[in-house]
């Protein structure tokens, strides 16, 4: 069963070594994602699931152990997905920077493991993966990487696009108020049009929180580089 989960954007330019001299800008989401994780670790999880947006070829599960790197960025920045076996495959970026913040904070309440969710997925098929995450006796708790629309402003990577404030500030909303119906409403799309790379993994959330019983609190909403962050945590 699900007892908590804490969405964090997924963004490289979260790990100072690939921000550089930029790494103050987002000072405030790593606490936030800071916050978020001490409330997963509160919840006394026997399991943690990370789940975040890949292309197809990297969808599928990662073990604990899972290695990821962030050199494609121009840094030498290793990381892994708590101790264990390294794994056929390396982490997708993603579930990559989830491991960062999981080593940043020191995660130690229990063992993990990656889930990586084509971005294309439709929404029944990730309301299922989200069911299928929740499902038995254990105490699940997730951490959700995703990031909303990339087309905020002029300057953001999609350019601007009207509807994107109000996408977003539906899902600060859904996030907000543990919402799973609203996030399950979402429309693919709509959200791939806007390149908002968190749908999948918020509906996948939204699948394993059904009937969870869980409330929402929303810890951090800005658009730094005309892209949707979101921090939240369900407990």
């Amino acid at each position: 069963m699900l007892v908590a989960a804490a969405v964090c954007p997924a963004p490289p330019l979260l790990v100072p070594e690939v921000a550089a001299g930029a790494a103050a800008e987002l000072g405030d989401a790593r606490t936030a994602c800071s916050d978020a994780l001490a409330v997963l670790a509160a919840s006394r999880p026997d399991l943690l699931v990370v789940v975040g947006a890949a292309d197809a070829e990297q969808a599928g599960a990662y073990l604990q152990g899972a290695r990821g790197t962030f050199r494609g960025f121009g840094v030498e920045t290793d990381v892994r997905l708590g101790e264990g076996e390294e794994g056929p495959r390396p982490l997708p970026a993603s579930l990559a920077v989830g491991a960062w913040l999981l080593g940043h904070a020191r995660w130690g309440a229990a063992p993990m493991e990656g889930l990586a969710i084509d971005a294309s997925l439709d929404t029944a098929r990730c309301l299922e993966a989200g069911r299928e995450i929740a499902e038995g006796d254990e105490r699940i708790a997730l951490l959700v990487m995703g990031d909303g629309s990339a087309k905020r402003t002029l300057k953001a990577p999609g350019y601007l696009d009207e509807r994107a404030g109000a996408f977003d500030a539906a899902v600060g909303r859904a996030l907000a108020a543990a919402d799973v119906a609203a996030l399950a409403a979402l429309d693919p799309a709509l959200a791939a049009e806007l390149q908002a790379a968190g749908r999948a993994p918020w509906q996948v959330l939204a699948g394993a929180a059904r009937g969870a019983g869980l409330d929402g609190r929303l810890l951090y909403e800005e658009a730094p580089y005309g892209v949707g962050y979101f921090v939240a945590v369900w407990s």
